[in-house]
């Protein structure tokens, strides 16, 4: 649990980590199937255990486990649908990859989006849509573009966290994996999302706020969080190492992604030391991207998405690992989708650098199928492109909160000024200017993490009419 002396006893903490681990447990995450197909977790009162979807009875009748691969000899011996067939076929935490899809229409006037007064003067929602009438009968004098509602997965687990942990849990899991070792920001959703079912230690960029509230607070409750000086933080690799390395102890062991990919561990007997997991920041590692290219094959059903049309695609991107997996599902499948990124939190060279690396991962660890153009992959897959009022990551800009609650009021839709209302102006300028003219379809992937908006009150930015100086957020 953190405490006020955190950030001045990050070195100490580090030196005098406790070695016994008498109290630990196996944990597991729980995954449910509701009546209305949309997939919940939660936490029993004592064991957890994770229920299998019929895919995933399927998968394990055909000996296939999370970590049953696809290696990089096989790979390039398959075309696209039975290349991802294979690599698909294993267990997931969500017990099915269903999401709601509605459209969001705005007015047809031509509106300036850098007043935001303006850009969103009249706006509906259609959350009773059939994909394909719908796509046949668009009409371009009224303006709109879909909305992958995958913010409405789970309460606090949603959004392109719960696609990253999708393949990711379940490996853990068949690796004994007691502890999870990872970082982010003080609002990190990634890091509160990795607390359920497993000892979570979680490492904060920052100084502890004087209010604990949204995501940093569920972080507090669930996990271990030891706040990091940014100065520290910046070197994240060493910091995950050397956090994982004293969780583990001298009778432990430290695992990464890369390590059990590339041995190809299978299910591991249960030991009795801590097994210790150390999730790069965001998911930043190579299996977060299955669970984004499972969401692309099911969105690429005919009574969906389809696979012929031409879609622009669009995302806030934080790490960008969500952009890679979207981007890499599509070109795998074939499709003619393009995937804009709203670069948030890096500049361009090194979201290029984080695309070429998972990319590499990506074909180590599972391969490519046949029809993969090398030549494509390597000029890059993602179409990366600055927000449209530019600023600090964290920043929070007159009239974004203002805006947020408008869209809320008229859709019923949450976003948030630092992520999701990225995507949101980005989509609406795509659907005004450049794809209503070729007729494309636009499609936002709404990426959850709307409980960080609880953390706007500790940077005091939550101010609902009215204007004021620009403010920061604590991040």
């Amino acid at each position: 649990m953190a405490t006020a002396g955190s950030v001045n006893t990050f070195t100490t903490t580090l030196l005098n980590f406790p070695a016994n681990v008498s109290h630990l447990f196996r944990s597991r995450w729980t995954v449910l199937h509701s009546e209305t197909g949309a997939s919940s977790y939660f936490l029993s009162t004592s064991r957890l255990r994770l229920l299998h979807s019929k895919s995933t009875v399927a998968a394990l009748e055909n000996e296939f486990s999370s970590c049953k691969f696809t290696d990089s000899s096989q790979g390039v011996r398959f075309g696209g649908e039975e290349f991802l067939t294979r690599l698909l076929a294993r267990r997931w935490t969500l017990a099915n990859p269903d999401t709601k899809i509605s459209k969001v229409m705005f007015s047809a006037t031509d509106t300036n989006l850098h007043d935001f007064s303006a850009s969103h003067l009249f706006l509906g929602v259609d959350t009773d849509i059939c994909m394909p009438n719908d796509v046949l009968g668009t009409d371009n004098s009224n303006q709109s573009f879909y909305i992958v509602r995958d913010d409405l997965l789970h309460p606090l687990i949603n959004g392109n966290k719960a696609r990253k942990l999708d393949g990711v849990l379940p490996l853990i899991e068949d690796n004994s994996v007691t502890d999870v070792v990872t970082c982010g920001g003080c609002q990190s959703a990634h890091a509160a999302a990795t607390e359920r079912g497993l000892r979570s230690h979680l490492l904060l960029r920052g100084e502890q706020p004087e209010f604990l509230t949204g995501y940093n607070l569920m972080s507090t409750i669930y996990g271990n969080v030891t706040y990091v000086p940014r100065s520290i933080y910046a070197n994240r690799e060493k910091v995950l190492k050397s956090q994982a390395d004293l969780v583990a102890g001298n009778s432990g062991s430290v695992l990464w992604f890369d390590d059990i990919l590339s041995t190809s561990l299978g299910k591991q007997p249960r030991s009795y030391g801590r097994r210790v997991i150390v999730i790069n920041e965001g998911a930043g590692d190579a299996i977060a991207l299955l669970g984004l290219i499972r969401l692309v094959k099911y969105l690429s059903q005919d009574h969906l998405l389809g696979k012929h049309r031409v879609i622009k695609f669009v995302v806030d991107a934080g790490t960008g690992t969500t952009a890679i997996g979207l981007s890499l599902g599509a070109l795998c499948l074939g499709l003619p989708w393009e995937v804009t990124a709203v670069m948030l939190a890096d500049r361009i060279d090194g979201y290029k650098r984080q695309e070429k690396r998972l990319i590499s991962e990506f074909r180590k660890h599972f391969g490519a199928p046949l029809d993969l153009d090398k030549d494509e992959v390597n000029g890059g897959i993602v179409n990366w492109v600055e927000r449209l009022r530019q600023r600090k990551f964290g920043n929070v800009l007159d009239g974004e909160v203002e805006a947020c609650r408008q869209i809320a009021q008229k859709t019923g839709i949450l976003v948030d000024p630092i992520y999701t209302l990225a995507a949101w102006e980005m989509a609406t300028f795509l659907s005004q200017k450049g794809a209503k003219a070729n007729g494309d379809l636009v499609v936002l992937l709404h990426t959850g993490g709307t409980l960080g908006l609880f953390g706007l009150a500790q940077s005091k930015v939550l101010r609902i009419g009215g204007k004021g100086k620009q403010r920061q957020r604590q991040s």
